[in-house]
């Protein structure tokens, strides 16, 4: 799995193809899995598989709030970190129907792939305040993804097989 670092060097069409792979896999992933195993955590501190698939769907959704944000402003705004522990909590992912929160998920990282596919040279530039990660541009957070997308479907897979 390449880091986000290998990632960024990739040429940005080759990253897009990696997003372009994800909007199907979740889906896959689960497919005939019974809710039993979907819910199962594989320890205390670990996601269900479930709880994965939301994730993925919620954060497609904040990224898409983020880029809208970054091209709407004349400087870079400051960005707010989101908290998966929490959401997952309160949004309740194991109550959640995991083929309904893939589905969703592959929605969403349609309109992400057309958002991006229309941005110009220039926009891929443009950028915001991280509060870890500093300034960020449009083309980190493709890296940012391609990563993210490879590190949650690894842990689908092993929460899948009841591995941490």
């Amino acid at each position: 799995m390449p880091t986000m670092e290998e990632y960024a060097k990739q040429p940005r069409e080759q990253r897009m193809q990696r997003l372009t792979r994800t909007a199907d896999e979740p889906a896959a992933a689960i497919k005939g899995q019974s809710d039993a195993v979907l819910s199962r955590r594989p320890d205390a501190k670990n996601w269900a598989a479930k709880e994965v698939v939301c994730h993925l769907r919620d954060v497609e959704e904040m990224f898409g709030g983020r880029f809208e944000q970054i091209l709407a402003m004349d400087v870079d705004p400051t960005l707010v970190g989101p908290n998966p522990d929490r959401a997952a909590e309160e949004r309740q992912y194991l109550r959640n129907d995991a083929t309904e929160a893939a589905a969703a998920f592959r929605k969403r990282r349609q309109e992400t792939l057309e958002f991006f596919g229309k941005l110009t040279a220039a926009q891929w530039d443009k950028g915001g305040i991280h509060p870890v990660r500093g300034r960020v541009t449009l083309d980190h957070f493709l890296s940012l993804m391609a990563w993210h997308d490879d590190n949650h479907l690894d842990q689908i897979k092993r929460a899948l097989e009841g591995k941490a």
